[in-house]
């Protein structure tokens, strides 16, 4: 019962921080309107971007939104059987449940919205990032990146 526990606050954490920062930026801050805010440029700049797609657009189009919703909530429940067969111990659970509250996030958004609503751009370095991502985006790369390092055979 404590992997279950463990994978649901921390899907709920991701899920919530995803979902509430939307609100926040592109409501409260009105980015839908302004399209940009420069916050401490360039590293940090929020920049309205409605992805279709998955990372960097690739597969993008309105055809392909349903598809991309059922692939994300098959993932999903896939890793969620695999967590629960698997007993990662604490933080492999809390990787995989930051995992699944980050798909949760960009899925819900393709459901409200039709595709998702990406927001953060960072450039540094004289490097110029032409695309937005939003919080969602980093628990599921957390989130995998977690499950690499917290899951598998313990070595003796």
């Amino acid at each position: 019962m404590e992997t279950r526990r463990r994978i649901a606050w921390a899907a709920l954490a991701a899920f919530a921080l995803d979902q509430l920062s939307k609100v926040f930026v592109l409501f409260g801050l009105n980015l839908l309107d302004v399209y940009e805010i420069k916050v401490l440029p360039p590293f940090l700049v929020f920049r309205m971007a409605w992805n279709t797609g998955v990372n960097f657009g690739l597969f993008s189009g309105a055809e392909a939104r349903w598809v991309l919703i059922a692939i994300a909530l098959a993932l999903v429940v896939a890793i969620y059987i695999w967590l629960m067969r698997e007993k990662p111990g604490r933080w492999g659970a809390i990787s995989g449940g930051i995992l699944i509250g980050g798909a949760l996030g960009n899925v819900l958004d393709r459901l409200i919205y039709g595709a998702v609503a990406d927001f953060l751009n960072m450039s540094c370095c004289g490097f110029s990032n032409p695309y937005s991502f939003n919080i969602a985006d980093i628990a599921v790369f957390v989130g995998a990146a977690g499950l690499i390092l917290f899951t598998g055979e313990k070595k003796r």
